[in-house]
């Protein structure tokens, strides 16, 4: 089965939000996503095989040189199989192509193997404010 990644792919409502709660373990919402990322985002990239949405990351920006990870998820089914990293590298691709120089992610310690070692970000020192 091939599984193909694009950049301000279709997005599905009813599909993200069941994606998103099967990745990160919590109930389905019901986020419209497709007005979410029209207003806020510099693209996404949807990972899908055979159709179905089995990998999906958000990438926000400043409007200039910073563009940002969030969301990043793939279905429980699915993990182990480089999906992830795929996902952030055409990510950045985009983001390259948009000129912005910067690409951040934040991250909990659990998953530094995945973001530093698999997808290549190097460690910085940031600050963050609990809101």
């Amino acid at each position: 089965m091939t599984i193909t990644y694009e950049w301000r792919g279709d997005v599905d409502n009813t599909a993200l939000n069941a994606l998103h709660a099967d990745g990160f373990g919590h109930p389905v919402a019901r986020t419209d996503w497709r007005d979410r990322l029209q207003r806020h985002s510099l693209g996404w990239v949807c990972a899908r095989e055979d159709g179905a949405l089995i990998g999906f990351v958000n990438v926000a920006w400043d409007g200039g040189a910073h563009a940002f990870l969030l969301d990043t998820v793939v279905a429980r089914q699915t993990r182990s199989r480089g999906v992830g990293a795929a996902l952030v590298a055409a990510a950045a691709e985009g983001a390259r192509a948009a000129k912005c120089a910067w690409l951040h992610v934040d991250f909990e310690e659990h998953l530094r193997p995945f973001y530093v070692d698999a997808c290549g970000f190097t460690e910085t020192r940031a600050g963050l404010i609990a809101l």
